[in-house]
């Protein structure tokens, strides 16, 4: 079906670039540049943890384990590697306080945490 054309339409451009001749008759698209921009802010730094130190120390033994009262620049590697010698022990430390913590990355000082025994050599 051929639908008329409405005068008031300006004429329809062509896509064959004028004056030359592009290769297979197609649009050339080699000098187009392009930029991306955001519009959003970009994000401000987080806070910066590099200098904090810890001094992690168990507050009372506990069924072989021990307490531990979270203090300020803490994190559960930090003190894992205080209380086994390994950071990487930290999920025994979070496994073990699932009733306090929902986010291993997000304790706070002033809480008690159970530091279960350090792993047996077959762990």
């Amino acid at each position: 079906m051929n639908t008329p054309r409405n005068p008031n339409d300006p004429d329809p451009l062509p896509l064959k670039p004028s004056g030359s001749k592009a290769r297979d008759d197609q649009p050339d698209f080699g000098k187009v540049r392009s930029e991306v921009r955001s519009t959003e802010a970009p994000a401000a730094p987080g806070p910066d943890f590099s200098k904090v130190r810890s001094s992690v120390r168990s507050t009372e033994d506990v069924a072989g384990g021990s307490r531990y009262t979270v203090e300020k620049g803490d994190t559960l590697s930090h003190i894992a590697k205080a209380h086994y010698g390994k950071a990487s022990q930290w999920r025994r430390i979070f496994d073990a306080n699932r009733d306090l913590l929902d986010d291993p990355d997000r304790i706070q000082p002033g809480q008690v945490l159970t530091i279960p025994p350090a792993p047996s050599d077959d762990d």
